[in-house]
């Protein structure tokens, strides 16, 4: 490639072999040029062993000349190509091109060589033919390779296309011309193209159709492929801008994002005004105890004249469901004060630092609203006590921080803290001291007033019999929490919806009770004759006992439904909650506990007594073992409490066994007893429970008397 600088402006790149080509065939006359060149022609030196390329025709036509005279050309051809004519010199325009040389040996000691003569000049006319003849022979160094070259004729083409399109605002328009030869062939048609796929007449308007289809499905895809990737650099600048406004408002990658703090409700306080003492029922000690806190909300002159201080934190310990939680609200909506609401897992996260973050966060909030309430539920997750790990060794920053917020460097006038756990022996020593959670307030589970006044709250909220007893109930509930007997009481009211009643009677109620103790009736379950019968005498067997045992509790009803693992039960009632049981009830509950066994030793023969008392044999056998080693009921061991069987000697262990045999044996004899004694009241009851196979305390009580019960 050679640089032509010296009269075109502005500079163009274009190959000497194209120039000499369009230089070589000139007509005599000044009217038109346009005679082609043979391929015979000079061409471009190439090396011997190199094939000879098929390089375009041009003419003077082409390169926009064809108006010049033959003066003119050799006026042009003076100023193009100097030093070739006139007996002048070799030029300074024109300059040695270092090439590589034939071989390999002298490409790597530095060896280049010339081509042809070094200077030779000939005289010859000043016609075209003769320059560009000898132009062969001019001193330069020109490309020789000794290795075939990769760039092929369509390269060449390609290359020349690309720099059409660079210089296509600054090339002369002769020199646009001259390059817009080398551009490639146009893409073919699409009837150019179905004629070579040979594709049949009768199919072309499928193939067009198709074409056009996939045409605009391609570019459907295309644009819309387009819109996703705007849409998408849009959503990420629009993060970055984010990004970039919490970097500078909070260094150090401390970018918050209250949408992903998992602690909004901590953040935002709550104004509960809807929940006040009025609806916390069954915990009357602890609402007494939290009614301090109430008062030091509303007024807290009234303590700081007297220079006393309320308690920073507050415990509720308790079983779940026992309205720990409502408690909380309570206090925040009876002193009409922002409650922060927060459990205790929402500080514990898998990166460093998190957890103690969020709890600066929430009390430096919790203090720019004071006087206010934080409730933390399941405290013992983010308070558990501290222990030495190595792999987890930033595992105490949560809990150290919560230390220091409560009671640090720093005063907390005005939050009060409210925590709640089910674990307050897992909680770390620290965090229960004076000074942090100093009153601990128990919420245990509801006696049976408790139960009533529950019960008696949630069933106002459904349509229910005004025949319905509350009291009984709940005195079947014992140990319930006050979220058990709220499900109770929602099993009852879609058992009702169920059945297709209006309100809720007794009936959906003791139904609901029983699924919830002993779990679904097995109304599928096919039980042959015997099988019931036989389950009908060992229940009216617990029911006779019960009845005519003094100490015993009073019957709520006999079944011989089959529910859960058992095939039928007897419910028994107290009247209260026992605090403390005497000898002579619980010899009553052993004595209850035998009845089934025995009845059916009665009935049926030793030889077809069956497996389905042995629940009620480990309730009497614990019941005996307790007034052995733990109560001192025993007259031959005497108060002696015996914790860790294991350790005592084998003559303390026989002893203790001895004891629980005798008292097993003696109400197992006082069972058979009663039985026999009332034998007649025995078959009566059993016959009534294959009728009507449920009977309540009124109903047993009516065929124990001899009475007839009426048909339901």
């Amino acid at each position: 490639m050679f640089s032509l600088s010296s009269t075109v402006q502005p500079q163009v790149t274009v190959p000497l072999s194209h120039l000499i080509n369009a230089f070589h065939s000139p007509k005599s006359t000044s009217s038109s040029v346009s005679a082609s060149v043979s391929q015979n022609q000079h061409r471009d030196v190439i090396p011997e062993h190199e094939a000879p390329s098929n390089e375009p025709v041009l003419n003077l036509r082409d390169l926009g000349l064809s108006e010049l005279k033959i003066g003119q050309i050799d006026q042009l051809v003076d100023s193009l190509l100097p030093g070739i004519c006139k007996g002048k010199n070799i030029s300074s325009h024109w300059h040695t091109s270092h090439v590589s040389a034939q071989s390999f040996f002298e490409n790597k000691y530095d060896v280049f060589s010339t081509l042809r003569s070094s200077c030779l000049y000939r005289q010859h006319s000043r016609t075209l033919k003769n320059i560009c003849s000898d132009l062969q022979y001019w001193p330069v160094f020109i490309q020789s390779r000794s290795f075939k070259t990769l760039k092929s004729r369509t390269r060449r083409l390609q290359s020349t296309s690309e720099r059409l399109a660079e210089t296509q605002y600054i090339a002369p328009s002769f020199v646009k011309g001259f390059l817009l030869r080398d551009r490639g062939s146009d893409v073919e048609t699409l009837d150019k193209l179905m004629k070579t796929k040979n594709i049949p007449e009768a199919h072309q308007d499928a193939f067009k159709t198709g074409f056009a289809e996939g045409f605009l499905k391609a570019q459907a895809l295309t644009q819309k492929t387009n819109d996703s990737l705007r849409r998408t650099r849009l959503i990420l600048f629009v993060l970055l801008l984010f990004g970039i406004y919490g970097l500078l408002k909070n260094p150090f990658l401390s970018v918050r994002f209250r949408t992903t703090t998992g602690l909004d409700s901590a953040v935002d306080p709550v104004q509960m005004k809807n929940v006040t003492f009025e609806h916390v029922k069954g915990v009357e000690e602890a609402k007494q105890e939290l009614q301090e806190v109430v008062e030091f909300l509303k007024n807290p002159q009234k303590f700081t004249v007297l220079g006393g201080k309320l308690p920073k934190g507050i415990l509720l310990v308790g079983p779940p469901g026992t309205g720990k939680t409502l408690l909380a609200r309570a206090v925040a909506g009876e002193a009409d004060v922002p409650f922060y609401y927060a459990s205790g897992s929402e500080f514990d996260e898998m990166f460093v630092g998190v957890g103690a973050s969020r709890i600066r966060n929430l009390f430096r909030e919790a203090k720019a609203n004071a006087p206010c309430v934080i409730f933390i539920d399941e405290l013992d997750s983010v308070g558990g006590k501290r222990i030495e790990s190595p792999m987890h060794p930033y595992s105490r920053q949560t809990i150290n921080q919560l230390l220091a917020e409560m009671d640090g460097f720093k005063p907390n006038e005005g939050v009060i803290i409210i925590g709640a756990t089910n674990f307050p022996e897992a909680l770390d020593n620290a965090l229960i001291r004076p000074g942090r959670f100093d009153m601990q307030v128990t919420v245990p589970r509801p006696d049976v007033r408790g139960r009533t006044e529950i019960l008696k709250w949630y069933l106002n909220k459904i349509k229910f019999d005004q025949s319905v007893d509350p009291e009984i109930i709940a005195r079947g509930t014992v140990g319930f929490s006050g979220a058990e007997l709220e499900n109770l009481v929602n099993q009852a009211a879609l058992k009702a919806a169920v059945d297709g009643k209006e309100m809720v009677t007794m009936k959906e109620l003791e139904f609901s009770k029983d699924k919830i103790l002993m779990g679904p009736e097995r109304r599928s379950v096919e039980i042959d004759n015997k099988n019931k019968t036989i389950t009908a005498y060992h229940e009216s067997g617990h029911a006779i006992i019960a009845y005519y045992t003094k100490d015993a509790m009073p019957i709520n009803k006999a079944t011989i439904m089959p529910r859960g693992p058992t095939l039928g039960h007897v419910s028994l009632l107290p009247e209260n909650d026992r605090w403390n049981e005497t000898r002579a009830q619980l010899l009553a509950q052993m004595d209850v506990s035998m009845g089934g066994r025995v009845a059916e030793e009665l009935i049926f023969g030793t030889d077809h007594i069956t497996t389905g008392a042995s629940s009620d044999f480990d309730n009497a056998t614990k019941i005996a073992k307790w007034m052995v080693t733990k109560f001192g009921m025993s007259e031959k061991l005497g108060v002696m409490t015996y914790s860790d069987t294991g350790k005592l000697s084998p003559e303390t262990q026989s002893a203790i066994e001895q004891e629980i045999r005798i008292l097993l044996k003696d109400s197992y004899e006082r069972a058979k007893h009663i039985l026999k004694t009332h034998a007649k009241e025995h078959k009566n009851l059993a016959e009534a429970l294959l009728t009507y196979e449920t009977l309540d305390a009124k109903e047993i009580q009516i065929v124990l008397e001899g009475k007839k019960l009426e048909l339901r």
